[in-house]
């Protein structure tokens, strides 16, 4: 009995990093992303979130590995390896992408504010204040317990899907003969999804903040646990986002363009709870993500061009760290703020982005994993390295249909 109370104590303290980088996965962008293909596809595409959990659940395991065995961060090794130029033109690119999904954040805590009939020129300044109080003042470990109370928090999806009364027969037949039109729409869609399932600024949080937590080889099982529990709960709750517009907004043809608009949308079909319901976990993924997404970024650019960076330093100890956060939340609220911004299309244009800079990330963490220079006896077995080289090739196909296809039409 006392090595299993010892063991659970372990596994809770190491609880967290695996959790988090799942839970966060599904922000405003990636409600949005989700409830757009419910709506406009039904059941058709849930598919999708089958090998995406496959291939989430093998490259969260190859961050973990590549942090605890080496101590450095991903952007880290990359500039190592790959030189400054390469490094500079990839981060670039997730710079870029990053302000449009942290934008997309404010945007999700702007909709979901106004359901309740709060104005965003209310909601996204205080929102956007208590995310930097909470980084800038707080430590690590303050801040991780509060993440893993969004997370939990984030389950209320599985409610709203079930008042709208869901037909499990259509989602199990769509599951096990799975679909894909050939067209730039759904195409754009099925890169949506795995960008927003699959983000490329995971990689570089995930890796970061199993060093931040200082965890070793003999806590990987433990790790291994924690990150088998995020991709599920990942998995789990895009599942029932799709679930829950299908059922409703797709068998009503009613179409929508950002996640409010699923929230109203709820209200006379599934009742006014199932919109409060669905509007509530919209704003409490938002604000867990307006938290860590500039937070993984202003990580990998420090740790890329080697400046100090972490949440348990003081601002004069990681100054280009703080203020590289600072900038992103005050950029990505002022965006937000501007009468006419063209919130949606940032919205599914920074997904399909990450859709096509994933495969760019995976690639640099396939080839670092593999180095028995860095890795050491913990390189990759055989079969993940099938699955991981298996994703990129995948991947870099649909985005060049994509691509080929936008030109063509």
């Amino acid at each position: 009995m006392k090595k299993i109370l010892k063991q659970l104590a372990l596994f809770a303290a190491i609880l967290g990093p695996g959790i988090i980088t799942g839970s966060v996965d599904n922000d405003a962008g990636g409600i949005t992303t989700y409830s757009v293909a419910g709506a406009e596809y039904g059941y058709g595409l849930i598919w999708t979130l089958i090998p995406s959990f496959v291939v989430l659940l093998i490259i969260q395991e190859m961050n973990a590995r590549m942090g605890i065995v080496t101590g450095k961060g991903l952007a880290d090794l990359i500039r190592e390896n790959a030189g400054v130029k390469v490094t500079f033109f990839i981060f670039i690119g997730l710079l870029f992408a990053d302000i449009g999904n942290t934008t997309t954040e404010f945007a999700g805590v702007a909709g979901s504010m106004e359901v309740f009939g709060i104005t965003k020129y209310i909601s996204v300044p205080i929102a956007a204040f208590m995310v930097w109080i909470l980084v800038v003042k707080g430590n690590y470990k303050i801040a991780e317990r509060i993440f893993l109370i969004f997370s939990v928090s984030l389950l209320t999806y599985v409610v709203s899907a079930m008042m709208g009364k869901p037909h499990w027969e259509e989602i199990g037949s769509s599951i096990i003969h799975p679909k894909l039109d050939l067209n730039t729409k759904s195409l754009a869609m099925v890169i949506g999804l795995v960008g927003t399932t699959i983000a490329p600024w995971m990689q570089f949080y995930m890796q970061s903040s199993v060093i931040e937590k200082g965890l070793k080889m003999k806590n990987y099982k433990y790790t291994l646990i924690d990150i088998v529990v995020g991709c599920i709960a990942t998995v789990v709750v895009a599942f029932f986002i799709i679930v829950a517009c299908a059922s409703t907004l797709h068998e009503n043809t009613i179409h929508i363009e950002e996640a409010k608009d699923a929230a109203l949308a709820l209200k006379p079909l599934a009742g006014h709870l199932a919109s409060e319901v669905f509007a509530f976990g919209l704003f409490i993924a938002s604000i867990f993500s307006a938290t860590i997404l500039p937070l993984a970024t202003a990580f990998y650019v420090c740790e890329a061009f080697g400046f100090e960076a972490g949440i348990d330093k003081k601002w004069d100890d990681a100054k280009e760290f703080y203020i590289l956060y600072t900038s992103i939340l005050i950029i990505a609220a002022f965006i937000i703020l501007l009468p006419n911004a063209p919130l949606i299309k940032i919205t599914l244009w920074s997904q399909i982005l990450n859709g096509i800079l994933l495969p760019v990330v995976l690639l640099c963490m396939i080839i670092l994993v593999n180095n028995k220079k860095i890795m050491g006896e913990h390189i990759n077995k055989p079969v993940t390295n099938i699955i991981g080289w298996a994703t990129v090739a995948i991947l870099i196909g649909l985005s060049l249909t994509f691509l080929i296809l936008t030109m063509f039409s």
